[in-house]
């Protein structure tokens, strides 16, 4: 492995590293299930498929077992897999009646209803 090929690993690893951080941070700061949807769903995928994409620049694709193959179809089923679970979770604590933190409403509630 040559130094441009470390470096791109060290950043893409740096920034993976960092959207998992913000995202954890969000988790646990966040005040109700909707926005914690929010911040794991998009920071901890941009974060994950940052790491493996730094394992496929890594492993290359002609390494033997096709190390570098399998981190692009890690990427792809995460941003196939992630959103769609984040919309169920938050989908089935809207049906559970989790209410908003504050003021917000769903788009098509009136604004006189009861929470």
């Amino acid at each position: 492995m040559n130094t441009i090929h470390a470096l791109i690993v060290t950043v893409l690893i740096a920034i993976g590293s960092g959207f998992l951080l913000v995202g954890t941070i969000g988790l646990l700061r966040f005040p109700d299930v909707y926005n914690r949807m929010h911040a794991t769903s998009k920071a901890t995928t941009l974060g994950a498929a940052s790491l493996f994409l730094a394992g496929a620049v890594y492993f290359g694709p002609q390494e033997v077992g096709g190390a570098g193959l399998t981190s692009l179809v890690g990427i792809v089923f995460l941003f196939l897999t992630v959103p769609t679970g984040a919309h169920v979770i938050s989908q089935a604590a809207e049906r559970m009646g989790v209410a908003f933190h504050g003021d917000a409403s769903w788009p098509d509630d009136p604004p006189d209803r009861e929470q």
